[in-house]
């Protein structure tokens, strides 16, 4: 009965401190970094003459449907026309996306005929920019008109590699975005209203965690690096944002995080569609997890292992497991009357796997709860984690993927 009592803790323990305990700590170590070295100076954006000229790149496949829309909101950025280069990455695309953009005299268009994948098509747009920093985003997201300035201002630390900025989701029928998922019911209300909660709390930890040292990485509906800085990735990488960015801060640099700069897109149209999403992020996180490795040495970098293993690894391997694990050995425990409470904590997760079933019910029905959706979504996240383990199987050989339909 010891060892399982052991395993039983030890699995509990994992699964508060990766969803909740991480945060706890984390808020702890900012305010102590705080107290000790003060806040720090707010980064000044230089003269107008001495801002730096930057490529802002738009990988695409396939989306002429999105062109003017995209290019619209291009022109309104507020920087410098003559500093701000366009580029658009077409690789394989075989609607009218490249006779769309050739309306655009300042889009600089690179294309291959052969799609490989969002990966490939940095590797070679990358390699052809020429400007000091590059700003990346994704062709359906909408950029808000400050996002250069407030990237630039950013990297007027020299430490900082990469910027992310923030993603939030925009109704279809909706003029409002919400900071990376905030309630959004005109898009998908199930989907939006788990996503809330998650993005609202991975916002809160990615400030946290570049104040503290460094985000730990950059999403790709919105991000800006050091050219200089970057290296070829993998062409079947499935998070190439991830792995970019990541790479950085084993070289030894930072990432920055900014919600002054967001990318604003339409949330997945309901949950199937999401799940095409949370299979892809999973298996790409194991996959990150492996090629990085050598990050979660503390001996390398103490604070970087501290955080990647506490924000990111924990979720997409360890977790998972220790999570389903919790069922049979609190039950085995109960029967062998290890104690009362044993008891209440078997009750309270029968309670939240009811609420969660009774979410699955009600949303199959065309119908929900807001409370009831929160077990459900959860549980829906890590469901997918053991789904990325075959998706990463099938996906072995390439870096093309399925793009998830926006509500």
């Amino acid at each position: 009965m010891i060892a399982l009592k052991i395993a039983f803790w030890i699995c509990l323990f994992i699964v508060f401190y990766t969803y909740v305990g991480y945060g706890m700590l984390l808020w702890l170590l900012v305010r102590l970094k705080r107290i000790i070295r003060g806040k720090a100076t707010p980064l000044v954006l230089p003269a107008e003459d001495d801002l730096p000229d930057v490529t802002f790149i738009i990988c695409a496949y396939n989306e002429e449907d999105v062109v003017a829309q995209k290019m619209a909101n291009t022109r309104e950025l507020d920087y410098p026309a003559d500093k701000l280069h366009v580029m658009w990455v077409t690789d394989g695309s075989t609607d009218g996306t490249n006779d769309r953009l050739r309306d655009y005299p300042e889009v600089q268009i690179v294309f291959t005929p052969e799609r490989k994948g969002k990966t490939a098509a940095l590797n070679h747009g990358i390699g052809m920019v020429t400007t000091p920093l590059t700003m990346m985003t994704d062709a359906n997201t909408m950029v808000n008109r400050e996002a250069v300035c407030e990237i630039v201002r950013c990297f007027q630390d020299p430490q900082v590699a990469c910027v992310a900025g923030e993603k939030r989701v925009i109704a279809r029928n909706d003029s409002e975005a919400v900071a990376e998922g905030a309630k959004n019911y005109n898009v998908s209300e199930a989907v939006a209203e788990g996503e809330g909660l998650y993005w609202r709390y991975e916002s809160a930890l990615k400030r946290m965690d570049s104040e503290l040292y460094s985000a730990m990485g950059a999403a790709g509906e919105l991000n800006a690096i050091r050219t200089a800085l970057y290296r070829p990735m993998p062409e079947n990488a499935l998070l190439d944002d991830f792995v970019m960015s990541m790479r950085m801060v084993d070289e030894g640099n930072r990432i920055a995080y900014t919600s002054d700069a967001y990318a604003m897109e339409y949330g997945s149209a309901d949950l199937q569609e999401e799940s095409k999403r949370k299979r892809r992020i999973a298996a790409g996180g194991l996959q990150s997890v492996w090629w990085l490795k050598n990050m979660m040495n503390p001996f390398n970098h103490f604070v970087v292992a501290f955080q990647f293993v506490s924000h990111r690894v924990l979720r997409w391997t360890i977790t998972p497991f220790t999570l389903l694990a919790l069922i049979p050995l609190n039950i085995a425990l109960v029967v062998m009357g290890a104690g009362c409470v044993y008891t209440v904590i078997l009750l309270l997760q029968a309670l939240f796997y009811l609420a969660a079933l009774c979410s699955w019910i009600l949303e199959r029905q065309g119908h929900k709860n807001r409370l009831l959706y929160v077990p459900y979504y959860f549980l829906f996240m890590n469901l997918n984690v053991f789904r990325g383990f075959k998706y990463l199987y099938t996906h072995r050989g390439g870096g093309t993927w399925e793009k998830a339909k926006r509500g």
